[in-house]
Formats: structure tokens, sequence, C-alpha cells
């Protein structure tokens, strides 16, 4: 009983990993409504099937990959059509224009002036009239235009001068070098390596992270 049921999970697990690689990252990267549903569904369908004696693997795994199917139309239909882009996902709702609060669409979406608050806060706003546009996303999530006197000041407003933005490419994690990012940088293990040197460091093992960046250079920090 317990090898059928450690059989079942591994081949329900993997495929399910194999369904959610081929949808492809977007699609549980901001996850609708629909897509939070098809995501339960899914799961329920390994989580019953192991407790049933009646539902073999080949029947799991149809199941899946039927269910994953479907939901792949879908994400093609959304993809080509707006129609069924509105269907499935929704559209995006203002919830406040030019400072006004929009009553009407907040109780046409279920939000209460609390939940309103609340999303406020975690957007950096504790007060609703320091908005000026505040629309309700797909996702659940809001984006918010803040009026004139709220808005973080930014760069060219201060005059900053343009500076080169540079990723920073982390070299050694764990005690292990990251032979990739080091070609991607342009640099080389001999290169890595008399950097180390010059702060008495003979082997990766020593150190638990390292990270280069083009401004500031290599930073090292060793295992405490």
């Amino acid at each position: 009983m317990y090898l059928d049921i450690a059989i079942e999970l591994i081949v329900g697990f993997l495929t399910l990993l194999v369904i959610l690689k081929f949808l492809g990252k977007i699609q549980f990267s901001q996850i609708t409504p629909f897509d939070f549903i098809t995501g339960l569904v899914m799961g329920n369908f390994v989580g019953d099937a192991v407790f049933d004696d009646k539902i073999n693997i080949p029947i799991i795994v149809f199941t899946i990959v039927i269910w994953g199917l479907l939901i792949y139309i879908v994400e093609k239909l959304t993809q080509v059509s707006s129609f069924f882009r509105l269907v499935f996902e929704g559209k995006p709702t203002l919830l406040i224009k030019n400072g006004q609060i929009l009553y009407k669409n907040l109780k046409k979406n279920h939000v209460d002036l609390n939940q309103l608050q609340q999303l406020l806060r975690r957007q950096g706003y504790f007060s609703i009239y320091e908005a000026e546009y505040v629309i309700l996303e797909r996702d659940g999530q809001i984006s918010v235009a803040p009026k004139h006197d709220y808005g973080a000041p930014t760069k060219k407003d201060l005059k900053i001068p343009v500076k080169q933005v540079n990723l920073p490419f982390a070299f050694i994690m764990d005690g292990k070098v990251i032979a990739p990012n080091l070609k991607e940088a342009g640099l080389t293990e001999d290169w890595l390596q008399k950097q180390l040197s010059q702060s008495n460091i003979k082997e990766y093992k020593e150190v638990l992270y390292a990270e280069w960046e083009k401004e500031s250079g290599l930073k090292i920090s060793k295992y405490n």
C-alpha cells in the first residue's frame, strides 16, 4: 500500500512538473482567479487519486495531461483574442480617478474601503487622498499613480548625472565558483583566483559568497 502511494505521488509530481514547464513561467507569475482555480484542481487530481484504489497511474497521468491541455488552449485563446482575454482574465478597473473614489467600481469588484486602504498601505501610501489614480489589476493587486506632492522625485528631477547601469554577478556561492557568470562578465578563473589571493583566500571553499560589479569591484563574504 505504502509503495503504491509513493509511486503514485512521484508520478503525479513529475507529471505536474512537466505540465507546469510546458505552460511556462508567465502562467503562474501573474495569477488571475482563473489560474488560481486551475492550479488547485490540478493539485486535487493527484491528492484524490492517491487515496482512491480505483484510480491507477495511467488515469492520473491522463487526467493531468488533459487538464493541462485545456489550460494551454485557454492561454492561447487569451493571447490571440481580446474577447477570451476578457472572459478568462478580466480587465483592469479604475478605483480612484483624478483623486476621486469611484464607489460603483469598488462595489462592482467587491472591494470595501478597508481593503482599499490596506492595498494602498502595501504600496507605501497611508492615505487614500495621496493617490491620483488607483487601478485594480487582473491579479487583484493595485497600481498607484500618486498625486504630485506625494510622488517620489526621480533622478531627472534632482538633476543627477546619468550613469551606466551594470548588473552585479555572483561569482562564488557556497564555496563553489559559478563559471557561466564569470564568462558572462568577460572574466576568467585566473583573474578570480588572483583577486582572492589578495584577500589571503587560497580556495573557493573558504568563500560563502562573492559578487562582482563593474563599478564597485569584487565583494567577498567568508564563512564565519
